[in-house]
């Protein structure tokens, strides 16, 4: 027998069912499910020193578990210095096991590490089922060893669901354990 992430056997066991008694669906393909998680980190500074970028990538590399790749700019902008074709960013597209790995570590670990930490917002929704997260210090997550950081940086996390609506992805992501802020 294979490993199963313990959210993903969670999210089969539980979740389902309780999203089904929730909104009624008929059929088990009807049930919102997470597709990916996109982590992606903006390094601005990037413009003037090319090895920021290189640490970004490293850092995304340490959090996710996977291989994260440098973003390009698209276009030249003047006013910030910035020639198409320079490194900008970093990001890491999480699927299958590896994303509910990520998920669990995010919700254990992670958020809890955070100082006053009372929730996160709900105002995140796109409209479309798909919540954006944004983290303010990449030092939350313990894979990172604080002597070795060179700047403290921020991060933004984005959970794409197959879910048709915001209230549908709420549920859905509640369900698999992100503490929402109760209103």
């Amino acid at each position: 027998m294979s490993y199963i992430p313990r959210l993903k056997q969670e999210y089969k066991d539980k979740v389902m069912s309780a999203l089904t008694e929730e909104f009624g669906y008929k059929n088990v393909m009807q049930v919102p499910k997470l597709q990916k998680i996109v982590i992606s980190k903006g390094v601005g500074a990037a413009v003037a020193d090319k090895k920021l970028v290189d640490h970004a990538v490293e850092e995304l590399t340490m959090i996710s578990g996977q291989k994260a790749v440098a973003t390009i700019s698209k276009k030249d902008i003047a006013t910030f210095k910035l020639r198409k074709g320079m490194p900008i960013g970093a990001r890491v597209t999480l699927r299958g096991e590896r994303m509910y790995e990520f998920l669990d570590r995010l919700v254990t670990s992670a958020l809890p590490r955070v100082r006053d930490f009372g929730g996160i917002k709900a105002n995140g929704f796109d409209g479309r089922g798909n919540y954006n997260l944004g983290i303010t210090e990449q030092i939350i997550f313990p894979e990172i060893n604080i002597d070795k950081v060179n700047k403290i940086s921020g991060m933004d996390i984005t959970f794409v669901t197959s879910a048709p609506t915001d209230a549908e992805a709420k549920s859905l992501l509640t369900e698999l354990g992100l503490p929402f802020k109760k209103n």
